[in-house]
């Protein structure tokens, strides 16, 4: 079998609790992530997503124009749209029980921590699809690409 570990990705990109959602937006948008796990002095305390973002934004039928939006979302921090109890897992968990608990929850990713709580990679679906192809083609010896 596979763990967790093996496919993950590792330091992946975060953000501070207080920033704001503009902030988290620009910085999904220049790393080319989808989610970004939040941080608090150093401390895994959340995570953030482009979805989480979109439904905290006020929809197209807002009176507000388009600087008023930006500028509440420039004031907002991030601590207001962030699930701050997202699932886990453990770094040497089994790669199919991570598998199982993204196709039970419906969910897209899984942040990696120690047993103290530390944030120690993250693994998305795309890990996931990386981590089937290398299998079903009997890689599993092998490192994952990009890794």
């Amino acid at each position: 079998m596979s763990k967790v570990e093996k496919w993950m990705t590792r330091d992946p990109v975060t953000i501070e609790d207080s920033a704001s959602i503009i902030e988290a937006v620009h910085l999904m948008k220049e790393k080319d992530v989808r989610r970004l796990p939040v941080m608090r002095k150093g401390r895994f305390v959340g995570i953030v997503t482009d979805r989480m973002i979109k439904d905290y934004s006020p929809g197209k039928a807002t009176s507000l124009d388009t600087w008023e939006v930006h500028y509440m979302l420039s004031k907002t921090p991030v601590s207001e749209a962030m699930n701050p109890k997202p699932y886990t897992i453990a770094p040497e968990a089994e790669l199919i029980d991570a598998a199982q608990l993204i196709h039970d929850r419906k969910l897209y990713g899984l942040c990696v921590t120690d047993p103290a709580g530390n944030l120690v990679g993250i693994l998305t679906i795309t890990n996931i699809m990386e981590a089937l192809i290398a299998l079903c083609r009997g890689a599993d010896g092998g490192t994952p690409k990009g890794r």
